[in-house]
This record gives C-alpha cells, sequence and structure tokens, in this order.
C-alpha cells in the first residue's frame, strides 16, 4: 500500500507544474540527476561524488520535493535481498528453499536461499551419492528452468562502473533421472559468458567471470540452446577494486579458462603451487578468488616458506595475490626446466581464435645468498630473461596468447644459476569483448515495474532489447552505435492488464507508440500520457476507463500530432483540466515563475553590460570581418599584389601551394593557387567556387573569393593564426586531453553540416588532422571541403564514380577498392583523426623497416588486449579520464569499421563526442596513471589517388 501511495504521488508530482518548475529552479538537480543517469548507463560513475541534500538552495522548497521523489523512485526499487554484504559478497544457494540464511562451514560465509533474486525456474533436490565426493551442501538442490528462452538472476545496490568477480556453479547430479547431459549459454548482462556443457553427470563446473558491471544493478541469464534443460546450483558475486585486474574493463571481460587436469577437483585454471592444501580462498584471499593445488608432478617438490614470513605485494600491484596463495612455490627436484601447458577443454567454448590473459605468480622462499636465475618463455617466446624473484615479494609477468591450440610455459634456468626455477601461482582468463550496449538504464528500470505491477508472463526477463534474438515481445527499440538502445513502442494490447495506468509509462521518455488497448485498465486518463514529447500513436480502447480526456491528449490529436484511439464505454469526450486548478497555477507563477523570471532578466543584462559589451569594444585578436570580399572573384593580377608575387609560402598540398596574403582592408587570408594549368572548364570551376563561398559554418574555413583567370585557378580562405592539428600534435607544447575533444568536436560539427545541411551533401574526401586548422584560442575548422571537385578536371564526381582520393592512414579502405563514394568515407576518416588525436600517433605507424600499419589497426589489436593505457598518448596520461578515452576510442573504431553500413554517420559521432565531452568535464577528479611525459613529432602520410602529389605535413596555418 504504501509503495503504491508513493508511486501515485510521485505520477501526480512528476508530472505537474510545480515539478517542472522545481526543475527548472533547481539545476543542480537537473545536472546531478542526468549525470546519475547517464553514467549509470555508460558505467562511468565509479567513484564519482554526487551533490548531497544539503547542498541544496533552501529558498527554493521544490528541491527538497524534487530529491524525496528522486529517492522514492530509487528506494522503490530496493529489493530486501540482492544487497552486498560488509564484505563485498553476495553468496547464493541455487534452489534452496528455507528462508534462514545460513554459514558455510569452510569458508564463514553466509548463504541465503535465491528467493528475491529470480521469480521464474523450479527447485529441484539432488541425491549427493550422484555427486563427485567432498562437495559443498548448495550442491544438493537446484533451480532448473524448463520454461522460456532466457532466464536472469538480479543483483541490485551494485556501484554503476563497479569491477565485480562473479561465479557459477553447477553440478548435475542426473536431478532429473532422464541422465541428458544439457548444453545452455550463460550472460553477464547483454553480454556472452560461456556455453555451460556438462560432460560428465557427477562433475562439479564452476565459470568465473570478471567484468564491470555498466549500471548499479546487474543480471546473470541462463539461455536455453536447444540442448537440454538450463540449471544452476550456486552463484557468487565478490566485488573487486577498481585497480584489480585491468584488463577487464569497459570494453571487455575476463573468463577463466576452464581446463580439468587428472588431480584436480575443478576446472578453472587459477592455481597455487607448492602445498598440500586443496584449496585457498576466503578468509585467506579477501577476494574469494578459489586457488586450487596444480596437478602432482613427480619431477616437482614444494618449496616451503622456511622464514613463515608473509609475503607482500608491491605498491602498483594490480593482482593483489593472496599471501596464503604465496608462501609456498613448485621446483624441479633434479632439473634446470620447469615445463607447464594448457588448452582447452570439452567443458568450455573458446571460439576459433581465443585470446588469453597469461599472468604468473613468483617471490622468492629461501633467504639463502644462492642465485636463483631463470628465462621465462611462453610458446617459445621470452617473457622474462635472467629473472630473479625477490624475497619474500611478489612479482607477477602477464602475457597476451592466442590460438586454440595447445600452450605452453618453459622456465629454464640460467647458466649462473645455482637454484633451480620455481613457481608460485598461475591463473589463466580467456579475453571476451563486450560488444552489446545494455538498454538506456532508465528505460529498463521502467519495463521492470511495468512486468512487475501488471505480472507479465511473456518473455519479459533480462534486458528489454539487447541481445535483439532475445528482445521482450511487444516492444520496439531503436538501436544506434553511439548510445545505448531506447525503447520507442510499446505493445500491450490484450496482455490481461488489470488495474489503472501505472506512472511508469510516463518515464519512457522517446516513447512513440503505446498500445493498451483491450485490456482491462480502470480509472481516469492520466495527463503525464500527453506530456510524452515523442508519443504518436495511443491506443487504449476497450478498456474501462472513465471520466475526461485529458486537453493535452485532445489537442495533439486535434492538430495531427497524435493518432489518439479512446473508445471506452464511461469515457466522455469533453476536455479533462489539469490536476492543478487555475488559481493555484496563478499562485505558482506569482511565487515562483516571476521571481525565475526576474533573475533571468537580471543575468542577462549583467552578461550583456559586464560581458558582451566589453568583448565588442576591446578584442584585440580577432582580424578584421572579409564579410564585404566573400564570394568575390579575383583576377590572377590581384592575386600577385595581395600576395606580394607570392612572396611567403605557408603550405603545400595535392594542388600546389599555399600563399600567405592580405587585403584591402588588412585582412589575412590564405591563397591555395593550382600547381599547373588547368583544362578545367570556366562553368564547372566557376559553379563550385560559388557554390563553395555559400558554405558557412563556424567550424569550416571561409572561402572569400576565386580566381579563373586564363588557365589560373585559385581559391582564397580566411586565414587561421594557430596553425594545423597536424603540427600542434607534434609541437612542443601538447594539446590537453580537453583541448582535443573540443578541437574534435568543432572539427566534427563542421564535417556533420557538409552532410546534412548542404544541398546537395558535400563529402570531404580528405579528412585528416592537416585539413583541420586552428585559431590561436585553439577553435577548430575544417578546410579543403569541395577542394577536389573545385580544381578536379574530372567530368562527373558523383557518389559511385568517383577515382578514390585521400591520405593514407585517414583513406576508406571500402572507398578505395570499390571507388564507391559517400559521406561513410568521410566517417572513416575522422574516426582515424580521432585515434590519432588519442594515441598522439601518426595515421600511418612504421612497427618495422618493413612493416607499417594505420593507427586503426594498431588501436584495436591493441584495445583487444585491454592495454588502453599503452594506446594514450603519453603526453595527456596524467590529465585524463579514462573513461573518456576508452568511449571516443570506441566511437573511433565504430567509424573505422571496413564495411561502411557498420560506421555511424556524422551525427551520431557528434553525440558520442559531446557525452565525452560532458564526462570528462563532470569527473577532472579520476586520472589516468601517469607513466611519464615527452612524445614524438609526426606527419601523415602522403595522399593517393587524385591527391597522390600531397607531402607529408601538407599546410601549415593559413
Amino acid at each position: 500500500m504504501v509503495r503504491s501511495f508513493l508511486l501515485q504521488y510521485l505520477n501526480f508530482f512528476s508530472h505537474s507544474t510545480y515539478w517542472k518548475l522545481s526543475l527548472i529552479s533547481c539545476p543542480v538537480v537537473l545536472l546531478s540527476w542526468h549525470k546519475l543517469n547517464s553514467e549509470a548507463l555508460h558505467g562511468y560513475a565509479r567513484g564519482r561524488k554526487y551533490y548531497h541534500l544539503s547542498d541544496m538552495p533552501s529558498q527554493w522548497p521544490g528541491c527538497w520535493m524534487v530529491m524525496l521523489v528522486l529517492v522514492v523512485m530509487a528506494l522503490s526499487f530496493i529489493s530486501i535481498h540482492g544487497q552486498p554484504d560488509n564484505h563485498g559478497f553476495i553468496s547464493i544457494d541455487c534452489g534452496y528453499t528455507a528462508s534462514k540464511e545460513y554459514v558455510d562451514s569452510r569458508t564463514g560465509l553466509t548463504y541465503a536461499s535465491d528467493d528475491g533474486f529470480i521469480e521464474a525456474g523450479l527447485v529441484h533436490i539432488v541425491d549427493p551419492a550422484n555427486l563427485q565426493p567432498d562437495l559443498a551442501v548448495r550442491y544438493y538442490n537446484l533451480r532448473y528452468f524448463p520454461s522460456g528462452p532466457r532466464n536472469c538472476y538480479t543483483f541490485r545496490s551494485l556501484t554503476p562502473g563497479g569491477k565485480y568477480l562473479v561465479r557459477a556453479a553447477f553440478g548435475y547430479g542426473d536431478y532429473d533421472k532422464l541422465n541428458r547431459l544439457p548444453t545452455f549459454d550463460l550472460y553477464f548482462g547483454v553480454n556472452y559468458w560461456t556455453t555451460v556443457t556438462i560432460v560428465s553427470s557427477s562433475t562439479a563446473y564452476l565459470f568465473e567471470i570478471i567484468a564491470v558491471s555498466p549500471a548499479d544493478f546487474l543480471q546473470i541469464c541462463l539461455v536455453n540452446t536447444g540442448s537440454g534443460t538450463p540449471f544452476i546450483s550456486a552463484l557468487d558475486l565478490r566485488t573487486l577494486t577498481a585497480n584489480l585486474y585491468p584488463e577487464a574493463n569497459v570494453t571487455q571481460s575476463l573468463v577463466l579458462l576452464s581446463f580439468f587436469r587428472d588431480t584436480v577437483g575443478f576446472g578453472p585454471n587459477r592455481y597455487h603451487f607448492g602445498t598440500n592444501y586443496q584449496h585457498i580462498r576466503f578468509p585467506d584471499d579477501p577476494y574469494d578468488r578459489i586457488w586450487q593445488r596444480y596437478e602432482d608432478i613427480a619431477s616437482w617438490t614444494d618449496l616451503p616458506n622456511k622464514s613463515n614470513g608473509e609475503i607482500q605485494n608491491p605498491p602498483n600491484d594490480t593482482y593483489d595475490a593472496p599471501s596464503a596463495v604465496m608462501r609456498s612455490a613448485s621446483t624441479p627436484l633434479n632439473a634446470s626446466t620447469m615445463d607447464l601447458s594448457w588448452s582447452s577443454d570439452s567443458s568450455m567454448s573458446v571460439g576459433v581464435n581465443p585470446t588469453y590473459i597469461l599472468v604468473l605468480y613468483f617471490a622468492e622462499l629461501d633467504e639463502g645468498q644462492n642465485l636463483r636465475q631463470f628465462d621465462v618463455s611462453v610458446d617459445n617466446n621470452q617473457l622474462a630473461s635472467a629473472f630473479s624473484p625477490k624475497f619474500l615479494l611478489t612479482t607477477v609477468l602477464s602475457e597476451i596468447v592466442r590460438g586454440s591450440s595447445e600452450h605452453s610455459i618453459s622456465l629454464v634456468a640460467t647458466s649462473n644459476s645455482v637454484l633451480h626455477p620455481l613457481i608460485s601461482a598461475m591463473e589463466i582468463f580467456m579475453v571476451r569483448p563486450v560488444n552489446e550496449s545494455a538498454t538506456d538504464s532508465v528505460d529498463a528500470w521502467t519495463m521492470m515495474t511495468i512486468q512487475t505491477n501488471y505480472s507479465v508472463k511473456r518473455n519479459w526477463v533480462g534486458d528489454p532489447c539487447v541481445p535483439r534474438s532475445l528482445a521482450w515481445d511487444g516492444l520496439n527499440c531503436s538501436y544506434t552505435p553511439s548510445s545505448a538502445p531506447r525503447i520507442t513502442g510499446l505493445i500491450m494490447s490484450s496482455s490481461g492488464l488489470v488495474g489503472e495506468i501505472d506512472a511508469s509509462f510516463g518515464q519512457i521518455l522517446l516513447l512513440q507508440h503505446l498500445d493498451l488497448s483491450h485490456n482491462s485498465l480502470s480509472g481516469s486518463i492520466p495527463d503525464f500520457l500527453g506530456q510524452l514529447p515523442a508519443l504518436k500513436f495511443l491506443d487504449l480502447s476497450g478498456n474501462n476507463l472513465s471520466g475526461s480526456i485529458p486537453c493535452n491528449l485532445l489537442e495533439k490529436s486535434q492538430n495531427g500530432l497524435l493518432a489518439l484511439r479512446v473508445d471506452n464505454p464511461n469515457l466522455h469526450g469533453d476536455c479533462a483540466p489539469s490536476l492543478i486548478g487555475r488559481k493555484n497555477k496563478i499562485k505558482l507563477v506569482l511565487k515562483i515563475v516571476l521571481p525565475v523570471v526576474a533573475a533571468l532578466v537580471l543575468l542577462f543584462v549583467a552578461v550583456h553590460v559586464f560581458v558582451i559589451l566589453p568583448r565588442r569594444k576591446k578584442r584585440p585578436d580577432v582580424a578584421p570581418s572579409a564579410n564585404l570580399f566573400e564570394n568575390r572573384r579575383f583576377s590572377y593580377k590581384e592575386l600577385k599584389r595581395i600576395t606580394n608575387n607570392f612572396n611567403t609560402v605557408i603550405g603545400k598540398g595535392g594542388f600546389g601551394f599555399v600563399y600567405l596574403g592580405k587585403l584591402e582592408n588588412e585582412t589575412q587570408v590564405a591563397v591555395k593557387m593550382r600547381s599547373d594549368t588547368s583544362s578545367q572548364g570556366d562553368t564547372e570551376f566557376l559553379a563550385e567556387a560559388q557554390h563553395l563561398a555559400r558554405v558557412h559554418h563556424k567550424n569550416l574555413v571561409s572561402l572569400i573569393g576565386y580566381c579563373k583567370d586564363k588557365k589560373h585557378l585559385s581559391l582564397v580562405y580566411e586565414y587561421m593564426d594557430g596553425g594545423n592539428l597536424q603540427d600542434r600534435l607534434g609541437g612542443q607544447e601538447p594539446l590537453s586531453w580537453m583541448q582535443r575533444l573540443k578541437i574534435a568536436q568543432d572539427s566534427a560539427c563542421g564535417l556533420e553540416y557538409l552532410h546534412k545541411s548542404c544541398s546537395p551533401p558535400l563529402i570531404h574526401r580528405d579528412v585528416k588532422t592537416g585539413n583541420i586548422l586552428l585559431t590561436r584560442n585553439l577553435e577548430a575548422k575544417l578546410s579543403d571541403f569541395g577542394l577536389t571537385r573545385a580544381f578536379s578536371s574530372e567530368e562527373a564526381v558523383t557518389h559511385t564514380t568517383t577515382q578514390p582520393a585521400g591520405t593514407l592512414g585517414y583513406l576508406d579502405p571500402e572507398y578505395y577498392a570499390t571507388s564507391h563514394l559517400s559521406e561513410k568515407s568521410d566517417v572513416y576518416s575522422f574516426g582515424a583523426v580521432l585515434l590519432v588525436l588519442i594515441t598522439g600517433r601518426p595515421a600511418i605507424i612504421t612497427i618495422s623497416e618493413t612493416v607499417k600499419t594505420t593507427v586503426a589497426l594498431w588501436v584495436e589489436d591493441r584495445l583487444s588486449e585491454g592495454d588502453i593505457e599503452n594506446v594514450t598518448d603519453p603526453r595527456i596520461r596524467g590529465d585524463c579520464d579514462i573513461n573518456s578515452v576508452w568511449k571516443v576510442a570506441e566511437l573511433a573504431l565504430q567509424c573505422t569499421r571496413h564495411a561502411a553500413r557498420d560506421r555511424p554517420t556524422m551525427t551520431e559521432v557528434v553525440e558520442g563526442i559531446g557525452e565525452s565531452l560532458m564526462l570528462e568535464t563532470s569527473s577532472r577528479s579520476m586520472r589516468c596513471s601517469s607513466v611519464g611525459t615527452g612524445g614524438s613529432g609526426f606527419a601523415d602520410g602522403d595522399s593517393v589517388g587524385v591527391l597522390e602529389t600531397e607531402v607529408m605535413g601538407e599546410t601549415s596555418a593559413r
């Protein structure tokens, strides 16, 4: 009853005038609420600080009510189950029916029933005699799922962007007496985790993943693949600190490899060496990682810690091996070599060409003076040379290994070594990319609320929109590369809905199509439906609704903005007024609106008097306007005069030299001359030049005029006194990450304008850092757009027949291969620009004397390994938000996809950069790890095709 009252109150308040005015008067609330939602969506809220309630201005009582409503919204979803304990643990015994929790005698951890984490499925006991001996009691029961393609456990009250270890356990034990070993998929949120393949009825199978939670809730889902009934015995969640396992991040997760050895009890490849303890876990490992003893090797012996000292981890350690694991090691008895091997087995599918992260742990336990020194190699590739572990101090060596075949590790003593090699522990992870973005967090929570309130029995389990193959029935979702899926349509006709129209429907802000027809809905039609900004179709017919139709719905219907169907016997067609009467509205206007308006007017006057007018009077850095000369046709004689007989060269490109000039009003210009005489006809060139002169945008270099004098062709541009981006990136004074983001945003806006606002659309064809020019204040403008059409002698330049033109490293490979030109060719080039901004490297990277690669391939290769830090330009690592860099890197790699159809539009790119800029601005407290300063200058590669004569480092400031 309390929850129902709160939701009804929320419904009224969230759609009343008072709510809106409170939001207007309370920008801190708006910013905090938007920040909370957007960062929870992208997983970037880790460690952020949000505004405290006491920070709200007391003169605005609406702010307090806003915060109260937000708290109510949050509390309405919190269950008594599902919250991590004081260790940061959630431990679930799946199928356990008793309401009372119990303590595991081996670990001291408290296990609870899965009631409250999941509503679907059936429970069943398992005969312990059918399982391998000495298993924990949580294997003696399970939950199985004979119905539905997907069934999910939900963890709540997590940290958005937090890193977690999740472990799922399965013991079949022929519980169903069918002896049919099932196979099914396991998902971490909306992303594939692994395939569970039960090979032996009695064996216990453990699967573990280290991953980042994108929101404050997380769903672990079992997906039926048609090969048996999914089931689960236990599910554990363990909170990890942010610095642990840096390879696990927002773009990839780490899945512990499963490979059963002869003398081990479980498949997961996390091993300790040298003691008789079979398993080391909590409380010895504060994160409850399970370390099992490596198989018995007859030629090895244990090397105990005779000093009984604690093993320490170095200050910058990112794996935090427990001392209990590191206190012992294995070493060969009478040999100078230790060989280990691994591969995958039938219990886990690893795919065609898997990528592994191998983590090896070492610590010297012998306090004698004898030298222990050995080489470490993986698949015959040397990982460490003449390596000597430190006494009672952990050293970790990690390596990336690829391929599904068997892999080997060799520890070989050097000729100087007195002692044999040793090893203390080992982990082997498989890298699993995070390819899917979950549904917008607010939309997802809203749909879960609707499902709960109306007890919808469809396939409404897990994420509403993702994966697409498992999307909820009756939903339409929009999918864009640069943002989370959003719900745009909800069809719940004939779904047995009973009660009033829930307030949650009003929270799906992009909803366009809502069909609630032919149910048993009662009460009045709520006013908030008319407040949905995108709603185009609403069908409420065939229900038991009563009263008047809200005025806003009727008004939208009469104006042709909404297709409205409201055939209900107890509804009458007159207009229902707003919940707030006219008198109350007037009072609100007098009390709140007028003060707000007055304050805004005063603020506007102050800004005008103290900011705008002084700038108009005193702007020493801005050159006089060249507008009087725009679209001017120059003679060749005039060009000689304004360039002082072409005296000062400021650049050279594929079409010729660029000269500094000065017009009659002292305005500096850049004169780009065609390098040779042209056969271009007067009509074609003049048409192109005049067309370009009409293209105006603050982020495009303005074309002031042109010259067609006999065989001389020239274009005259405004002069940019800040140089070009290529030179600035390679200069002595590095650009900060914030400056790079703003430059990217400016140039992206210019490119979007060419694609969307020009008729016909203009395709740049040579987007690169050399063609992004800067003002003295680092405002960016895109140059040389339309240059190919203006100066080329091609008879036809179309989307499909153009000879490839561009610069290596930036050139769209699909365009180069097919000569098919489109706006997406520019998108590819701009993606390369973003990668150059991130890395500080040129578009063509030299690997060796004979091997070169593009920056797109170079970054993609390293990001597949989670190596964002070493991808990032060293000059900005200490002054950037790592999540902002990740987001731009992901966007850039989407832009540089091989197939043009898979790339985003420039509009989507602009939105993505804007989100990254907001993230960087709002979270300056989080910094990348600084690993040094410095950088190297670079120049972009030579142009090819039409621009094949262009030299590296085209054009200085113009």
